[in-house]
């Protein structure tokens, strides 16, 4: 744990008790501050309670009184598209508002760390699409050279549950735009960003206001290294502000569609060759194409974003192949669940937007595809361009018929759920063909969560 400094002998609020939340109260209170915390869930008051905190009920008038500051769960909005009640109560009181990273970043070093001889580094990583793996794959070699290393934020443990640095140690932590837009201290040593593309769009009011809750991550956070995918115009204009000149190597640009070979720090990958080049020069090479956790040109951006950091840190580029070879990837992210009659089965099911659905679809052949769900601002048209390689799609959730509407010319079928689909898929499939999890939409109308999803769906296809 990492006990909260700057609030000791205070009352701090903390709304919102899940993960984040309860490990938020642990921590206030091992720092030496009286949490008084609040959810509207029964269940989770009753567990706090349990906890020995004391609950208040945050939306009556006058609590505010003896409230130092207010932590907010990351899923709580405070103001796009309308502020939580509680947290206007608390803007129109002037208490500060922050969240759990925030709260890290002011807490993690110590006096202690004057006494490491290498200073422990914080790695943090976001973007729309490939977070979980790049922050994975980094943990992952800084584990095969036994670097000391913890893996927390969206990923992992909480930030603040985690344990005190030790000498060397190197924390990877994976941030959504909701946890960036609204820590009030954002201070990485290494920052990554992976992409951008439409997501979330209501709680950022459009995708500038998304933009802009990931750009603080480097604009505030001021890394001294900055990692930037710069296939979108986003990533293009970071990756300019945040240079002096064309060779300043305190940014690595990173891309999958073109080669950067100019001056300054770079990482690309084409036609499964990843290449690192500085000054011009090339510095380092890996063939991704064997690398079987790591399919498609998404996981290869995923792996340009984890090599970049890695190299930031000292490692070597053969041993950071040496690591690659050995990562089996993440649940529920391309994830190969089984061979049945030659015919594979990847899991897919993070793939909850159009962009990262479109990824998965070039990542494979012969397609048997399972889509479908709670359906995303913006429809299935970027997805067309894509679809040649498929089958047949099958259409799960409980707008599936609206779904198939946007699928135009694609051959389908409505099943609604996903036992149906993955029976029709099986019936229908041939040797050297792949049936497909990646919904491209959330999971919400039918499952509490997208690993909910691929639980059920590999449940259908192993039968276990």
């Amino acid at each position: 744990m990492i006990p909260v400094v700057g609030y000791e002998g205070a009352s701090v609020a903390v709304l919102g008790l899940g993960r984040s939340g309860l490990a938020t109260a642990h921590a206030l209170r091992a720092g030496g501050a009286t949490p008084i915390v609040w959810d509207d869930n029964a269940d989770a008051r009753a567990r706090a309670e349990e906890a020995e905190f004391t609950v208040r009920d945050l939306t009556k008038q006058g609590v505010w009184e003896d409230i130092a500051g207010l932590i907010v769960s990351p899923g709580i909005p405070h103001l796009y598209p309308t502020p939580n009640k509680v947290v206007a109560a608390a803007m129109d009181a002037g208490i500060p508002v922050d969240n759990d990273i925030g709260l890290f970043f002011r807490s993690y070093a110590t006096h202690e760390w004057g006494d490491f001889e290498t200073m422990p580094r914080i790695v943090a990583v976001t973007g729309s699409n490939g977070k979980s793996t790049t922050s994975a794959l980094i943990n992952h070699v800084l584990e095969h050279v036994k670097r000391p290393c913890q893996l927390a934020g969206n990923i992992g443990r909480g930030v603040l549950d985690i344990d005190p640095a030790i000498d060397g140690e190197v924390v990877v932590l994976e941030l959504s735009s909701y946890q960036t837009e609204l820590a009030r201290s954002l201070t990485p040593d290494i920052a990554v960003f992976t992409n951008l593309s439409p997501d979330h769009l209501d709680r950022h009011a459009g995708v500038g206001g998304y933009f802009a809750a990931k750009r603080r991550l480097f604009a505030e956070g001021g890394p001294d290294r900055a990692i930037v995918g710069i296939d979108e115009p986003e990533g293009q204009y970071m990756a300019n502000q945040l240079v002096n000149h064309a060779s300043d190597d305190r940014l690595i640009r990173i891309s999958v569609d073109r080669k950067l070979t100019a001056a300054g720090w770079n990482v690309f990958a084409r036609k499964g060759f990843l290449s690192e080049y500085r000054k011009g020069r090339q510095a380092g090479s890996i063939d991704l194409r064997a690398i079987k956790g790591l399919p498609g040109s998404h996981n290869h951006q995923n792996a340009c974003a984890a090599y970049a950091a890695c190299r930031s840190l000292g490692i070597a580029p053969r041993v950071i192949e040496a690591a690659f070879h050995t990562f089996a990837g993440l649940p529920h992210r391309s994830q190969v669940i089984a061979e049945i009659d030659g015919v594979t089965y990847v899991n897919d099911s993070k793939a909850t937007n159009v962009d990262s659905a479109a990824k998965a679809l070039q990542a494979f052949s012969d397609i048997r595809w399972i889509c479908g769900g709670l359906q995303k601002e913006g429809g299935l048209e970027k997805l067309l361009p894509y679809v040649a390689s498929l089958k047949k799609a099958y259409v799960i959730g409980r707008e599936a018929a609206q779904f198939a509407l946007e699928l135009g010319d694609v051959d389908h079928v409505i099943c609604t759920t996903m036992e149906e689909a993955v029976k029709a898929a099986r019936a229908d499939a041939k040797a050297g063909e792949t049936v497909l999890l990646a919904p491209a939409a959330a999971s919400f109308d039918q499952y509490d969560s997208f690993e909910k999803r691929g639980d059920d769906f590999i449940a259908c296809v192993t039968g276990e």
